[in-house]
C-alpha cells in the first residue's frame, strides 16, 4: 500500500548558483557530509547536489503536511547502493516520521541532464 509519493525537478543552474553564493554554509544546511563527498567526487557535482536535492523535496512532499511535520534537510540523506541504485536514509525526526507514518520500503528514482535534475519517490506502507 502506497503511504504517499512526490516529485520534484530542479534546475541545475539554480543549484549552481546557490552552491556559488552560500558555498559550504549551503551545502552543510541541505547535504550530510557523504552526499557531500559523493556528488563532489562527480565530474559535475551540481548535477548531483540538484539530484538529491530534488529527491529530498520529493520525500517531503510524499510524506505531506510539511508545517505539521517539520523535518531538516539532512535528516533525508540521499545515498547509492553498492550497485549505484539510489536509496534513502531517514535520520533524527525523518525517521520518526517514517515510524509515526509505518512507512516501511522507499522506491526512489532520480535523473538529471545538463539542465535539470528530477526526483520521483514513493513510500510504501510497513509490512508490520
Amino acid at each position: 500500500m502506497i503511504v504517499g509519493s512526490g516529485i520534484d525537478i530542479v534546475e541545475i543552474f539554480r543549484m549552481k548558483d546557490a552552491i556559488e553564493k552560500w558555498g559550504d554554509n549551503f551545502l552543510s544546511k541541505i547535504f550530510t557530509p557523504r552526499e557531500i563527498k559523493y556528488a563532489t567526487a562527480r565530474a559535475f557535482p551540481h548535477q548531483h547536489f540538484a539530484a538529491r536535492f530534488a529527491a529530498k523535496e520529493a520525500v517531503v512532499k510524499a510524506f505531506g503536511e510539511p508545517k505539521k511535520f517539520p523535518i531538516r534537510w539532512t535528516d533525508v540523506e540521499v545515498l547509492n547502493d553498492k550497485e549505484g541504485k539510489p536509496v534513502i536514509e531517514f535520520h533524527d525526526d525523518a525517521a520518526k516520521l517514517k515510524n509515526k507514518k509505518k512507512v516501511g520500503d522507499v522506491i526512489i528514482s532520480m535523473s538529471h541532464s545538463k539542465n535539470y535534475a528530477i526526483a520521483n519517490v514513493i513510500l510504501l506502507k510497513s509490512k508490520k
